[in-house]
């Protein structure tokens, strides 16, 4: 019995440390990412901006009018809605204004059948696509921005998603996690010369090769499904720290556990789809490639950090003194690259006091982990509402 729990113990062990190297690596090394401005030089490039909708009635009009609130020549960008599911009322409210609206149906939706339908829809002639959520609203520069970066010689961008609001503690500690992705998968990848992470939404690319690789997708994980074929392909993925796009954050526990059940869902895919092929491309030198499925394979934070501290405290009351500081190195590890990983404006008595619902998280996580079946077998549905943003 004893030989068992060593055995197990030695593997976690294994599993948390690679992990939390990993995540010490790029956290420090995203300390080090320069701000970069990229200039416009007065070459501007036609903008589609698609911003698609599942039932988002109660957020679209607003997402919309906001959408036009550019500082980008007004005959170089359109915004198109793609609309699955809406009520007539919102189609004949959103139709009064200068976008382009799409309606869409499906037996089983998803973003990527919507994008896909409505981009063999277009007659126009566009050179970057712009990619939103349905709750997004991009600062007054984004598309000013986006551009100047593909005047540099990228033809895939992410820029910066933040939080729109921060009303309650599970938005606060959602902002976190999402400003710890950007410092980590973001700014650290950049800094090493890798691509950063695609985030699904405030996302930019060249519009033809775009489309070529969306009309291969119809997964429900679009974005990841896309970042394959980008990274297969060697192409290198920017990431815009100055290029900000206000996103809505979870304010409740049952979003919460949709959203993150899809997401992990979605990680153990891929992380079994693409394993093999990974090393394959690695020992092509597609070094990219490979660190994306090591991505896959990273345990989520939230639940990396709750076994650590389970771990610590079985540690301490049963395990001997050389076990206890090596999960005790650990967990300080993991927390030395999360604190360092968040911005200083996010350092606030709110966040302080949003800690606190980190084990209601933990254990929500756990719920998600339970419900990965039902993600599978379609598209689960993240509901939003629309906050007034806040951090402009």
């Amino acid at each position: 019995m004893l030989v068992f729990i060593s055995v197990i113990q030695i593997l976690l062990f294994t599993l948390f440390g690679l992990g939390v190297i990993y995540l010490l690596v790029f956290a420090i090394a995203g300390l080090f990412r320069k701000k970069i401005k990229y200039l416009n030089n007065g070459n501007y490039r036609k903008i589609a901006v698609f911003i698609p909708g599942y039932k988002e009635d109660n957020v679209i009009i607003e997402v919309a009018r906001q959408a036009l609130n550019q500082n980008y020549p007004p005959d170089l960008f359109d915004i198109i809605i793609i609309a699955d599911t809406f009520k007539a009322e919102t189609l004949e409210k959103l139709k009064e204004l200068p976008i382009l609206v799409n309606e869409v149906s499906f037996e089983k939706s998803s973003k990527a059948k919507s994008l896909n339908k409505t981009m063999e829809s277009l007659h126009e002639i566009y050179d970057i696509a712009i990619v939103l959520d349905a709750d997004n609203v991009m600062a007054n520069d984004f598309l000013e921005k986006m551009n100047a970066s593909f005047n540099a010689g990228y033809i895939a961008v992410q820029g910066h998603r933040l939080a729109k609001n921060m009303n309650n503690h599970f938005a606060v500690l959602d902002s976190l996690s999402e400003e710890i992705n950007n410092h980590i998968f973001r700014s650290g990848h950049r800094v090493l010369g890798l691509s950063a992470a695609l985030i699904g939404s405030g996302m930019g690319f060249d519009y033809k090769i775009y489309k070529r690789f969306m009309s291969q997708i119809e997964s429900f994980g679009e974005d990841k499904e896309l970042e394959h074929k980008l990274l297969k392909n060697k192409i290198r993925i920017e990431y815009l720290d100055d290029a900000l796009v206000y996103d809505e954050k979870v304010s409740k526990s049952t979003v919460f556990i949709n959203q993150r059940t899809r997401w992990i869902a979605n990680q153990l895919n891929y992380a079994t789809k693409y394993l093999w092929e990974g090393f394959h491309e690695l020992f092509k030198g597609n070094i990219d490639f490979f660190d994306k499925i090591i991505q896959h394979l990273l345990p989520p934070r939230i639940l990396m950090l709750g076994f650590l501290v389970v771990l610590n405290i079985f540690s301490i009351l049963f395990n001997n003194t050389f076990w206890t500081i090596s999960w005790g190195i650990l967990l300080a590890g993991c927390l030395f690259s999360l604190v360092i990983s968040i911005p200083k404006k996010l350092f606030t008595f709110k966040t302080v006091a949003s800690v606190i619902y980190l084990p209601l998280s933990f254990f929500l996580m756990l719920i998600s982990l339970f419900r990965i079946n039902n993600a599978k077998k379609g598209f689960v549905h993240t509901t939003h509402s629309f906050n007034e943003n806040k951090n402009k």
